[in-house]
């Protein structure tokens, strides 16, 4: 049931505390397109960057779209969940081709283009066009779990549909824009996960957590699946100034990016335990090994243990050896490379 306080109290703290960001100037679909899915499980601290990059590096969609995938996948370097990089790229090319540059206007159009979700589109449809549609992340999800008592599983189905219907409610016409702005800052900065700042919330007389003392239960979110530990030895193999790198599969993580050459095993394996032709033909050549420290790197669903073997190929090799998947790359040429942020660091942590 609508509360009409609800919404007014929101633009109200909005309108005093809000943070000053570069896509709250604009009415560009573009820019709030492109800030929306860089922010998608970003903070906006570490997806700021990446976003004045993007416009600077692309400031129309038709800039974007006619970009390499390369380019793009370099600059979105570090951000993670590579295939929305990839998506993005397809629904810029989709906009050029198909809709002569220009987005969608409505919620219901712009669903319709590749890799644009519920969320991304109604944040579209409400910041750049002021069309009455709520935008739901996970900042709405806490705030109205908690100041409506909603205990449904925000995972779930059934959750989902119930906090929709509920946010459907709450948006006021002709002021969806602020609105939505509203409740998500909201969720940001005042109902934070942990420790909201519930003593000096305009909305603590309404609120269901703060009255039942249930800041800490509400959400509900019941996570499902279980991490998967990998086991990932990097032969980082050096000739001259040059290094072996191979471009990842189509498929499963960091797929179309750039790293070294991977020997990968289901338990933890040492040195002289790891067997594989590459390795086998380089071990003839008697190089110059060098061990890393075990690393771990946590993806969503997978746990990476990472060793890296730093490998000084003969400098007096009449040419170049040529191995399965990999190529000898320049420096340059590898800083130009898409790398996952592993790679990235180690190279630049090791002088590569």
């Amino acid at each position: 049931m609508e509360q009409p306080p609800f919404a007014e109290e929101i633009i109200q703290w909005y309108q005093k505390h809000h943070r000053d960001l570069p896509w709250r100037h604009t009415l560009d679909p573009y820019q709030i397109w492109l800030s929306e899915v860089i922010l998608q499980q970003t903070r906006v601290a570490q997806g700021l960057p990446y976003y004045q990059k993007f416009v600077e590096a692309f400031p129309t969609v038709y800039d974007l779209a006619h970009a390499s995938e390369q380019e793009v996948l370099r600059l979105w370097q570090g951000l993670g969940y590579y295939s929305r990089a990839r998506n993005l790229h397809a629904c810029a090319k989709s906009i050029v081709a198909d809709h002569r540059g220009e987005f969608p206007k409505t919620y219901h159009e712009l669903l319709k283009l590749k890799g644009v979700g519920a969320y991304t589109a109604a944040a579209i449809a409400s910041f750049a066009f002021n069309e009455t549609v709520p935008v739901v992340d996970g900042n709405v999800y806490r705030v109205l779990s908690r100041v409506f008592g909603v205990d449904d599983d925000i995972l779930s189905t059934t959750g989902q549909k119930n906090f929709r219907k509920l946010a459907d409610q709450l948006v006021p016409a002709g002021q969806a824009n602020v609105y939505n702005q509203a409740i998500m800052e909201f969720g940001a900065l005042q109902c934070t996960p942990a420790n909201p700042a519930c003593l000096l919330c305009p909305l603590s007389a309404m609120c269901y957590a703060y009255q039942h003392g249930k800041q800490k239960t509400l959400p509900v979110k019941i996570k499902k699946g279980k991490v998967k530990d990998r086991y990932l030895h990097y032969l980082v193999v050096r000739l001259g100034d040059k290094v072996l790198m191979k471009q990842r599969p189509e498929k499963g993580i960091w797929a179309g990016l750039y790293d070294f050459y991977l020997i990968e095993t289901k338990q933890p394996r040492k040195w002289d335990e790891l067997n594989d032709p590459v390795l086998n033909e380089i071990i003839q050549q008697q190089p110059q090994v060098e061990k890393s420290e075990l690393l771990q790197h946590q993806l969503s669903h997978q746990r990476l243990h990472v060793t890296f073997y730093s490998i000084v190929l003969n400098g007096n090799l009449v040419k170049e050896p040529h191995y399965s998947a990999g190529k000898f790359y320049s420096r340059e040429e590898i800083e130009e490379l898409p790398k996952p942020i592993l790679i990235d660091n180690f190279l630049r942590n090791n002088h590569l």
